[in-house]
């Protein structure tokens, strides 16, 4: 019997418990068993990957950039959702507000999600610097509501809407998968209307080190890449997980994010 892979992942939600014992069934009845390790947040997540506690870390975007700075570039990506290879950020408003483009935002009040959330922090930074607009153009509202999670949880992306909502901003970012969310669960109809939406760009990923090689690696990516949105036991936990298939790593779709971290000096540890 070979030696399971241990896997990590973040409880951003109490669904994550379901898709990970699914998971290490599915991976029981393959050629490469597995079994999972649960963190309750990426920096404790990324340190067990470093200290060998965990194989692989299915870890967001920003997790995986601060990985690749701390082993000089020497871990690899093994795979992504397909969710993960068009990820978006969107720059929502209440209808009427009178804002097309980034350009708009000058002398307006934006509202962000956590300082640790890629998707409604630091890209939305990286695309208004792209704009030619900076802090002094435009005020920024911060939502530190669930630091430590990358803004999985997407409370904080909330708090951002609910921010506009109020008055206290003139709009807002959420991600894709967020936007996707409130659409899906009819929340807040008619609300808010999408004004400028970012390139898509990669998110999350299996991370592995040197010290993995190939030969565990490769029949457990065989077996992910077999799930089935088809096969009926299989749907179920990819509906959760948010995805129809697995699909090798995009990797220039995270150029955008090593580029914002490094113009806005974002921590490369916690």
């Amino acid at each position: 019997m070979n030696e399971p892979l241990v896997v990590g992942a973040v409880a951003y939600t109490p669904n994550v418990v379901t898709i990970w014992e699914g998971m290490r069934d599915y991976f029981a009845d393959g050629p490469a068993p597995m079994d999972f390790v649960l963190f309750s947040n990426y920096a404790s997540q990324v340190r067990a990957l470093l200290d060998g506690t965990i194989d692989l870390a299915w870890n967001t975007n920003l997790a995986w950039v601060r990985t690749v700075g701390r082993t000089d570039g020497a871990c690899r990506a093994l795979a992504m959702r397909d969710t993960d290879a068009v990820f978006q950020s969107l720059f929502v408003a209440r209808p009427g507000s009178g804002l097309a483009g980034l350009a708009d935002l000058k002398g307006r009040r934006l509202a962000l999600g956590s300082r640790d959330s890629a998707q409604a922090a630091i890209l939305p930074v990286h695309y208004l610097a792209e704009a030619g607009l900076d802090v002094r153009d435009v005020e920024l509202l911060r939502n530190d509501s669930d630091v430590g999670k990358h803004g999985d949880t997407g409370r904080s992306e909330l708090d951002a809407l609910r921010a506009v909502l109020d008055e206290r901003a003139d709009a807002a970012v959420v991600g894709s998968n967020t936007w996707e969310a409130i659409g899906r669960e009819r929340l807040m109809p008619g609300a808010f209307e999408v004004f400028w939406e970012s390139p898509t760009y990669s998110h999350c990923n299996f991370t592995a080190l040197p010290h993995v090689g190939e030969e565990r690696t490769r029949p457990w990516l065989e077996w992910l890449f077999a799930m089935d949105w088809d096969n009926p036991e299989h749907r179920p936990i990819l509906e959760l997980e948010g995805l129809r298939r697995w699909i090798p790593p995009r990797m220039d779709g995270y150029e955008s994010l090593f580029a914002a971290v490094r113009a806005q000096g974002v921590p490369q540890w916690w």
